[in-house]
């Protein structure tokens, strides 16, 4: 048993030190950032979306923005796609595939900006909600994984933590990215936040 967690532990410290090497990972998370913050600085917001796991990360992104991350300050405007009866409404009276897109279309204003995150980078969903929301002059931050993948083609910034058998790895690097995010956020507006 002791040698299984060993294993898991080492698997996952392996995933993040490859990350942490390539150094367009760090660009793309500085741009990311900078690229949110000045949309909140300019009174728009950040919407997020994601399936399962995803989307539970795009909440928790949502979540530390407007609720508390590190310390008290004013909320910060940040979103995620996670209503079960605007989902269920909208995937049955059109299609899974526009959950997403339909949310954007809606509630998306020309200098917001989405975090898109899909750990195989080709979610339908996801990537109609991508094409919608440059339709309409919102940015998008993929986060997603390594490899050819529709998110990294199309995301204005990508950032790809290494593609591994399995999604788990994927979202541990994705959530110490999403809070890395929220930090840098915070610091850039601080100023407004203490206003």
């Amino acid at each position: 048993m002791k040698d299984y967690i060993l294993h898991s532990l080492h698997e996952a410290q392996d995933a993040l030190a490859e990350f942490i090497a390539d150094q367009r990972n760090i660009d793309a998370i500085e741009r990311a950032a900078r690229l949110m913050a000045h949309a909140i600085e300019g009174g728009h917001k950040i919407i997020a979306c994601g399936n399962g796991g995803s989307l539970c990360d795009a909440t928790h992104f949502a979540e530390e923005l407007t609720g508390r991350f590190r310390h008290d300050r004013r909320s910060l405007p940040g979103v995620a796609i996670n209503d079960p009866a605007f989902i269920s409404c909208t995937s049955n009276d059109f299609d899974y595939t526009d959950i997403f897109a339909r949310y954007i279309e809606g509630l998306g204003c020309a200098g917001d900006v989405l975090l898109a995150i899909s750990t195989s980078g080709n979610s339908a969903n996801v990537m109609r909600a991508v094409r919608v929301a440059h339709e309409n002059g919102i940015a998008v931050v993929g986060l997603t994984s390594t490899g050819d993948n529709l998110l990294s083609a199309e995301a204005d910034v990508a950032i790809c933590a290494p593609r591994t058998p399995f999604s788990d790895r994927i979202q541990e690097i994705h959530i110490k990215v999403i809070h890395i995010l929220v930090e840098m956020i915070e610091k850039q507006v601080i100023k407004q936040c203490n206003s």
